[in-house]
């Protein structure tokens, strides 16, 4: 079979190379896939890459091989799933922990786009809290994190103010629930019950600048690569007691999530934000486009996928 493996060339990131199918455990499915979706993440990984190293956690296809154990879906069951790698490969094994059934009104391109980013977006609110008719300050908004997040909290009751670099990009935010829009977060109008932070740089001390008393602010990410450094006495002259708390989504089992992420798209609920799709043979022009964000919420690679 074939599979996409780095190459540590900055300017073409991955490469097909020829591999044996993979094997699945006992408590594995084996998915032929018919899309994925890289992430921003994965992206930089690419750059020096760690031997070995086979991306890919986001997929969507057929089960052409059922879990020994028995405790997945049988063979011919079309399912989104976040293996922990590998996934950018005309076959892959999942953890049927991790895995979720696709109705037949979700497409695979759909589903592809959905585990790593609505995951991180669904435990992320929860990390949150109750958002209800609080003031939500989002940065980051215009990758697929973002846009799930906009969604997910305009839905449970909260206004949002998402910051994003393009109108266009905030014209989207905004019809996904979005009170406010702003290119800076200086032009944020603040105070704000909860931060989520996305940039790291001088974006985490200016965003935390913005909350209320007891505020909480949420860091899950350094998407600027520019590490954020906060000063003690700045924070006496901000917000009095606020809360600053690092955020990783990963941590299986995943099944549930996706589930939830499948319900309500399938539900209009929630809509995944595609920017980009088109097939794998572009993969290594897509990763860069994504790494220079130059792809609005998420890219997704077919494999031949039909529905």
């Amino acid at each position: 079979m074939r599979r996409l493996m780095p190459t540590g060339d900055a300017t073409r990131p991955v490469e097909f190379v020829q591999d044996t199918q993979p094997a699945p455990s006992p408590c594995e499915v084996l998915i032929k896939v018919e899309a994925f979706s890289p992430n921003r993440g994965e992206t930089f990984l690419l750059e020096a890459p760690e031997p070995g190293l086979r991306p890919g956690k986001d997929v969507a296809g057929l089960v052409v091989q059922a879990a020994a154990d028995g405790s997945g879906p049988p063979v011919g069951t079309r399912v989104v799933g976040h293996p922990p790698m590998g996934g950018w490969a005309e076959y892959a094994t999942v953890p049927t922990h991790s895995i979720a059934v696709l109705p037949d009104e979700l497409t695979t391109i759909q589903a592809a786009a959905l585990p790593l980013a609505g995951i991180t977006a669904l435990r992320l609110l929860r990390t949150a809290g109750a958002v209800t008719g609080r003031r939500v300050l989002l940065t980051g908004a215009s990758g697929g994190v973002g846009h799930y997040l906009t969604e997910l909290a305009a839905a449970a009751g909260a206004e949002v103010t998402a910051v994003t670099a393009t109108v266009e990009r905030g014209a989207r935010l905004r019809e996904l629930g979005a009170t406010a829009i702003v290119h800076d977060v200086a032009d944020a109008d603040g105070p704000f019950d909860v931060v989520l932070e996305s940039l790291g740089g001088g974006t985490l001390t200016a965003t935390l600048a913005k909350l209320v008393p007891d505020g909480t602010l949420v860091w899950f990410g350094q998407a600027s690569r520019t590490p954020a450094t906060v000063n003690f006495f700045d924070l006496l002259a901000g917000p009095e007691n606020a809360v600053i708390r690092h955020f990783h989504y990963a941590g299986a089992p995943y099944g549930p999530d996706l589930a939830t992420l499948v319900r309500l798209v399938a539900g209009g609920r929630l809509h995944p934000e595609i920017g980009r799709t088109t097939d794998w043979g572009q993969t290594a022009e897509v990763v860069i486009d994504l790494r220079e964000r130059r792809i609005r919420g998420n890219a997704v690679l077919t494999i031949g996928a039909s529905r």
